[in-house]
């Protein structure tokens, strides 16, 4: 065989076990249905690694989606309320603004998003909800620690850090 045919093969087989490396970073989804409203969410979750999170690698006062690579990505299935205000069925980008005490959570409309490129013009709603502090999770979760009828409560959670949403579906 000729040592340029030996050396692609190589090439390629060594490409082809580096894409087979898991991400450091992984996909998760979510759905929860909560009355007839089905709640669907795609995120990719960072992992702390030993780092200091919010005000540190999350900065403070900095537009940020919580999901690494794309924005998390949040869809409803039929009008819903969050924090007591409207918003319309659809798919939504997930885009926060985090402080020590309280964050803007912000649904924007394109809802494929780059995780860098947040266009104000597309934000349908902006939320404020307070920070709470709870046992460190490693890797950044989003859950529905309540579901109760035609209410849930959407929670995001990294490191000791986290936030929640109340959603009411329509009755």
């Amino acid at each position: 065989m000729r040592p340029a045919l030996v050396g692609l093969l190589l090439a390629s087989c060594a490409g082809v076990a580096v894409a087979q490396t898991p991400r450091r970073s992984q996909r998760a989804e979510i759905v929860q249905m909560v009355g007839d409203t089905e709640i669907r969410a795609m995120y990719i979750r960072p992992v702390a690694r030993g780092r200091a999170i919010f005000g540190a690698l999350v900065p403070y006062g900095r537009m940020w989606t919580p999901s690494a690579d794309s924005a998390m990505r949040i869809s409803f299935s039929t009008d819903v309320q969050v924090q007591g205000n409207a918003l319309a069925a659809g798919s939504y980008s997930v885009w926060v603004i985090p402080d020590s005490t309280q964050w803007t959570i912000i649904f924007n409309s394109n809802a494929s998003a780059f995780h860098l490129r947040h266009r104000e013009g597309d934000d349908v709603l902006r939320v404020r909800t307070p920070v709470d502090s709870l046992p460190h999770v490693e890797t950044l979760s989003l859950g529905f620690p309540v579901v109760d009828g035609k209410m849930a409560v959407v929670q995001i959670q990294w490191g000791t850090t986290a936030v929640s949403l109340r959603v009411i579906a329509p009755e």
